[in-house]
């Protein structure tokens, strides 16, 4: 990785780049001395113009625009800012690589660091603007001394190229803090993403009415559009080859490491999608048994069970959420398709309960009776039934909730109220993972032996429709004689 030419960054008071007039200060410990009057004359000129001319909008647009329509309608009279969030430090001068807040997205569109959307009251509505960087300025050097300038970076959008992206009025964000100091009436902001924004509405704003408006934007997002719905089937599809992605190369994984799965599932996320939606849970033996396991540094051995809990995440920002437990040598052996069977069992009456009008709750309890109705009659768990349910005697096992919300978030619309989420009612359009599991800590003397480091979870991505649900993760087999077959077809192919 190159070093940057990037200036260090200036004491209070000094000056910038964009101001200075004296030569720009060099990094600490950079090789070059400075930058001669000569050279920086020189980077000034000889360029060709690269401006894009007609760019056609984003697919989205039309549905960013109604989404922005639908807020305006919500807060009246009220200017809202949603910005993108800014560059997160890793180490020192390298960053993690940006991901857009969720909120900005979904009513823009647009993927960049550092924008803000605004929407200013205006007559009955709202007037929306994207502020956003401009092009690097060539004036003053940024395009090639600042670590974030485009000879370092990448090119970006011209505003103007932004505003026939987006169907929206762009600015220079580096403007919109001032401008924001001088705002009056009433204003939100989405917090969380940009510390320069929120310090520029400090005296406008409430906590209060701020999470309002992060609340409202969770719940909006609980009914996909078309658009939507077609992204998520987008992501799940490709989650479907980067599993059989897996199965292929499990004899690779064997010499090597769980690690070697989660490489060859994030290939395929990078090729065909913007990245893993989550991190890739790729957890062999009783590793299986810990919900999260994302260090991923374990042993693949035949003979036990590969939890595969990964998404693929789309250029769009939407991500699949799917698991399957594999047999790493293609065959379950008696307990491990015995504890297999009963969580597919349970999974088949949770989705069974998925459809509109249904409370959000069924699917969960659905599921949760009939793994806990196994554990009774295993011995394992004392009945009845009822009982352990109403006590919440299965969970020792179960451990977690049967599903949840998907979408731009992989635990979409989590800021959501109870009312309209838990304890609401499914409709047409909302998107919901269905995944029990069944986990037996390698360390708990209350089950048999052969019990022990045993973990099973099955989930699936489930569009609730306007007569029931559809799978859209179907290209996945799920019962353990499929896939054993389809295991098998593969690794043939």
């Amino acid at each position: 990785m190159a070093e940057e030419l990037t200036p260090e960054t200036p004491e209070p008071g000094a000056e910038t780049p964009e101001t200075a007039e004296e030569p720009i200060k060099q990094r600490k410990n950079g090789l070059y001395p400075g930058v001669s009057d000569e050279l920086a004359e020189n980077m000034k000129s000889g360029w060709a113009d690269t401006e894009l001319h007609g760019l056609r909008p984003i697919p989205q647009a039309a549905e960013t625009a109604a989404r922005r329509a639908a807020l305006s309608a919500r807060f009246p009279g009220e200017r809202l800012v949603i910005p993108a969030g800014n560059l997160k430090t890793r180490s020192n001068d390298t960053e993690y690589a940006f991901r857009a807040s969720t909120e900005y997205a979904y009513l823009t569109g647009d993927q960049t660091q550092d924008g803000v959307l605004v929407l200013e009251p205006k007559g009955e509505g709202h007037r929306a603007t994207v502020y956003l960087l401009p092009r690097s300025d060539r004036e003053n050097g940024e395009f090639w001394l600042d670590g974030q300038g485009e000879l370092w970076v990448g090119r970006r959008h011209s505003l103007t190229e932004a505003e026939q992206l987006l169907g929206l009025p762009a600015k220079d964000v580096r403007e919109l803090p001032a401008a924001l100091k001088e705002a009056t009436g009433p204003v939100r902001n989405v917090r969380g993403h940009d510390a320069g924004i929120e310090a520029a509405l400090a005296d406008k704003v409430t906590a209060e009415r701020d999470e309002e408006l992060r609340v409202h934007l969770s719940e909006a997002r609980a009914v996909k559009d078309a658009f939507e719905i077609g992204e998520l089937q987008k992501a799940v599809d490709s989650t479907v080859r980067g599993f059989e992605d897996v199965v292929r190369i499990l004899d690779k994984a064997e010499a090597t490491s769980e690690r070697y799965i989660e490489g060859t599932f994030f290939l395929r996320a990078r090729v065909e999608g913007n990245d893993i939606g989550y991190g890739s849970i790729c957890a062999a033996g009783s590793h299986a048994t810990t919900l999260h396991w994302v260090r991923n540094d374990g042993d693949v051995r035949s003979g036990d069970l590969l939890l595969l809990d990964a998404g693929v995440e789309t250029h769009t920002l939407y991500t699949a959420d799917v698991t399957r437990t594999l047999p790493i040598n293609g065959s379950y052996s008696e307990i491990q398709r015995k504890i297999y069977d009963a969580v597919y069992e349970s999974q088949e009456a949770g989705i069974a309960a998925v459809r509109p009008g249904a409370k959000y709750r069924d699917f969960h309890d659905a599921s949760q009776r009939v793994l806990a109705e196994k554990l009774v009659e295993w011995g394992l768990l004392e009945g009845p039934v009822e009982r352990a349910l109403e006590l919440g005697l299965q969970r020792r096992w179960t451990l977690h909730g049967t599903g949840h919300m998907l979408g731009l978030d992989v635990h979409d619309c989590a800021a959501a109220r109870r009312e309209a989420y838990v304890d609401g009612t499914l409709e047409p359009g909302m998107c919901l993972t269905v995944e029990p599991g069944l986990y037996f800590q390698a360390d708990d003397l209350t089950v048999p032996e052969e019990y022990r480091g045993i973990g099973v979870r099955i989930e699936d991505d489930i569009l609730v429709t306007e007569d029931g649900n559809r799978n859209l993760s179907a290209g996945l087999p799920r019962r353990a004689d499929e896939v054993e077959a389809w295991m098998a077809a593969l690794k043939q192919s």
